[in-house]
C-alpha cells in the first residue's frame, strides 16, 4: 500500500520568497567553487591516471544528444503498432544502429529536460540528485557526472549546445561554459527558422542547410584540434532539435514530408486533422535535421581514422514536445526514446535488443568502457554485457522492466509552484502509473479557460504559459484547447488535460498507446497489486523521497522556488519561445490505498465556468 502523504499548506509569502532567494543565491555560490575545485583536482589526477592505463587504448566517446525526440524514427518501423515511425526518416541514426545496437525498449528516467540529464550524467534515479531533480534546478555536485570521471582519468573532454539546462549553473555536469566548443556558431539549433528565412530572402534550401552543417563539422573538428596526443575524447553534440519552435510547414517544405500522408497513421490519442498532422510532420522534419547533422560527424569521426575506436551513442531526452502523451507524461510516447550504439568491432553489428534499459544506465556503461570505476552511488546498471554480448532480442532475463517519474514541469504551472508527482513502472505487458496528487492538473492549470472563453490561436501557439504550461505551445495544443467543446474532440482534450485517477493501468497487450485504464476492474487486481508492490520496492530501496516520512519533500523550498524569484540567472534556460522545457507543481492531499471497483473511475473533465 502507498505510505499516507501529509496534508500540507506550503507558504507562498515574500518573506518565504525572500529566504529561498538567499538560500539559492548561497547554494549557487558555493557550488560553483565546487565547481572551480572539481576542474582542478581533475587536471592533476589525469597524468597519473593517464600513465597507469597507458597499456589499454581507451575508446574515443561520440554522444549525440537530441533535445524532445523520444523513439519515433523509421529504425522502429517493424513495429506495426506505430505505423507513424515510418514518416521519421533517419538514415544516420539508422545506419548507427545497423553497425552496431538497436534497443526497442529504451526509457527516460524523466520526461522532461533537467532531471532526465540529471539521471543520464550521474547514473541515478532523478529524485536521487537533490535540486537537479526538478526541472530549472540547480545541480548539486556532491553528485558525481561521467564526463567530469572521465576527464580527471585523462580524457579530453567538450561540448557543443545543449548539455545540462534549464538549470544553474548551465552545463554543469560537464565542467561548464569553459568546455563548451561554439566558435563556429549555433544557426543549427533553431534550423527550420534559419533555413526557412534564408528561402525567403530568395536563397536556396540546401545552401542554407550547408551553413548549418558546416558549423556542426567545424565545432567538432575545433575539439578534436584541442586535444592533446593521442588522449581519449568524449564529445558531447547536443543540438536543440526537435523541440520547438520550429517553422509551420517546415517539414513538407524542407524535407518533403507531406503531412497528408499521416492520416489513417496518426497516434490514437491525437487527433487526425491536418493541423495536428502538419504539426507532426514539422517535429519529424526537425529529427530529420538533428539525424543529418549526426550524419556530419559522422563523416568527420570517419576522417580522422578513429571511427573504429569511437563509442558512438545516439538517443534523446524524452518525447515529443507540444503533444499528448508525450513531454512531461509517463506515458509511452514521452518516456520511450531512441537508443543506438556502436562500437567498431567491440559490439557485434547489426543486433536488436529488447531489454529494458534506463538511459541512466549509460553513466556507468561509459566508466566501465573507459577502465574507469564506478561510484557506489550510481544506482543505474552497466550496459557492457549486453553490448558485449553476440545475442539479440532478450540478453538479461533480469532486465524486464523499467521505473520512470517526475516532479515539477513549468514551475509555475499550478497554485504555490507545486509539482505534478508520479512515479510508474513498465513491463512488456503493463504500464502502473501511480498520480500521488490526483487532486492537481496533470499539464497545468487551466488558466483563461471557462466553458465559453479561451486564448486565441496565436496566443495559444506562441505562448505556453497561457494555459495548461506543462505542455509546450504550438498547433496541436491550441487546436485541442480552441476544439474542447467539439462533440468530435473534446475527448482528445480531456486526454491532454483532464485531471488523473490515482492510479492507471494499462494493458500493453490488447492497449499498446494507453486509451482504457483498467486499473480497478477485478480481473487486473492481482496485476495491479504486484506491480504496485515492486514499484514502492524499487522507490524505498533507492531511497525515493516520495516515499520517505510524510512524503512531501517535493512539495517545499528549496524544490519549489522559481529561478527569477531566487536571483538566478537565466542564462541556464536553453528553451526559448514557445516551447519551455520547464515544470510544474500544485497542492498536496491524503493519499490511501486505492479501491478496486469493478468499473473504472471516471476521468475528471477540465470543463470549468
Amino acid at each position: 500500500m502507498y505510505a499516507e502523504l501529509s496534508k500540507v499548506s506550503p507558504g507562498s509569502s515574500k518573506a518565504n520568497w525572500q529566504v529561498g532567494a538567499l538560500i539559492c543565491r548561497a547554494f549557487c555560490v558555493a557550488m560553483f567553487v565546487a565547481l572551480v575545485g572539481c576542474a582542478s583536482a581533475a587536471r592533476a589526477r589525469s597524468d597519473t591516471q593517464v600513465g597507469q592505463q597507458s597499456e589499454v587504448r581507451r575508446p574515443n566517446i561520440l554522444f549525440v544528444f537530441a533535445d524532445d525526440w523520444g523513439q519515433y524514427s523509421d529504425a522502429y518501423a517493424e513495429d506495426a503498432t506505430r505505423p507513424w515511425n515510418r514518416f521519421a526518416r533517419t538514415p544516420n541514426f539508422n545506419r548507427v544502429a545497423a553497425e552496431g545496437v538497436l534497443f526497442n525498449n529504451a526509457f527516460v528516467n524523466s520526461p522532461q529536460c533537467t532531471p532526465s540529464r540529471s539521471a543520464l550524467f550521474t547514473g541515478q534515479s532523478f529524485y536521487r540528485t537533490g535540486l537537479a531533480a526538478v526541472q530549472d534546478g540547480i545541480w548539486d555536485f556532491t553528485n558525481p557526472s561521467f564526463p567530469m570521471l572521465l576527464e580527471a582519468s585523462g580524457y579530453h573532454i567538450g561540448y557543443t549546445s545543449k548539455v545540462w539546462s534549464p538549470g544553474t549553473p548551465r552545463d554543469a555536469p560537464f565542467g561548464g561554459r569553459e568546455r563548451a566548443y561554439e566558435a563556429a556558431g549555433r544557426d543549427f539549433d533553431e534550423f527550420s527558422e534559419f533555413v526557412s528565412g534564408e528561402v525567403e530572402r530568395g536563397g536556396d534550401a540546401s545552401e542554407a542547410k550547408a551553413v548549418l552543417y558546416g558549423q556542426v563539422r567545424a565545432n567538432f573538428r575545433t575539439f578534436l584540434d584541442h586535444r592533446e596526443g593521442d588522449e581519449p575524447w568524449l564529445y558531447w553534440f547536443g543540438a536543440r532539435n526537435p523541440h520547438r519552435t520550429w517553422v509551420k510547414g517546415s517539414g513538407h517544405a524542407l524535407w518533403g514530408i507531406d503531412p497528408d500522408d499521416l492520416q489513417g497513421n496518426m497516434p490514437p490519442f491525437l487527433p487526425d486533422v491536418h493541423t495536428v498532422r502538419e504539426d507532426l510532420s514539422d517535429y519529424f522534419g526537425e529529427i530529420q535535421a538533428f539525424d543529418a547533422m549526426l550524419g556530419v560527424l559522422l563523416e568527420e569521426l570517419a576522417s580522422t581514422g578513429e571511427l573504429e575506436n569511437t563509442i558512438i551513442v545516439v538517443s534523446g531526452d524524452h518525447g515529443a514536445p507540444g503533444f499528448p502523451h508525450g513531454k512531461s507524461t509517463l506515458y509511452d510516447f514521452g518516456t520511450r526514446t531512441v537508443l543506438a550504439v556502436r562500437w567498431g568491432d567491440r559490439v557485434e553489428a547489426g543486433r536488436s535488443v529488447d531489454d529494458y534499459v534506463d538511459l541512466a544506465d549509460l553513466a556507468p556503461t561509459l566508466l566501465d568502457a573507459a577502465g574507469v570505476a564506478v561510484p557506489d552511488i550510481m544506482n543505474a546498471r552497466s550496459l557492457m554485457p549486453i553490448l558485449l554480448s553476440d545475442d539479440s532480442g532478450q540478453v538479461d532475463p533480469e532486465r524486464t522492466w523499467v521505473v520512470t517519474g517526475r516532479e515539477r514541469h513549468v514551475a509555475t504551472a499550478r497554485e504555490q509552484n507545486l509539482p505534478y508527482p508520479q512515479r510508474a513502472i513498465q513491463t512488456e505487458d503493463f504500464l502502473l502509473i501511480w498520480n500521488m496528487r490526483p487532486d492537481r492538473w496533470p499539464a497545468g492549470s487551466p488558466e483563461n479557460i471557462s466553458r465559453a472563453t479561451a486564448p486565441d490561436v496565436e496566443q495559444l501557439e506562441a505562448d505556453t504559459f497561457v494555459t495548461h504550461p506543462d505542455m509546450d505551445g504550438g498547433p496541436t495544443k491550441a487546436f485541442l484547447v480552441t476544439q474542447r467543446n467539439s462533440a468530435d474532440f473534446s475527448r482528445f482534450y480531456d486526454i491532454a488535460f483532464a485531471k488523473r485517477p490515482q492510479e492507471e493501468l494499462y494493458d500493453l497487450r490488447i492497449d499498446p498507446h494507453q486509451m482504457n485504464n483498467v486499473a480497478g476492474r477485478n480481473d487486473y487486481f492481482s496485476v495491479q497489486a504486484e506491480l504496485r508492490d515492486r514499484l514502492l520496492a524499487y522507490l524505498r530501496e533507492t531511497g525515493d523521497p516520495r516515499v520517505q516520512g510524510d512524503g512531501t519533500r517535493f512539495d517545499h523550498m528549496p524544490y519549489t522556488f522559481v529561478a527569477w524569484d531566487a536571483g538566478l540567472e537565466a542564462g541556464g534556460h536553453a528553451c526559448p519561445g514557445a516551447g519551455p522545457c520547464g515544470s510544474g507543481g500544485q497542492p498536496a492531499i491524503a493519499l490511501v490505498p486505492p479501491p478496486n471497483p469493478a468499473a473504472d473511475r471516471p476521468v475528471e473533465s477540465v470543463q470549468e465556468d
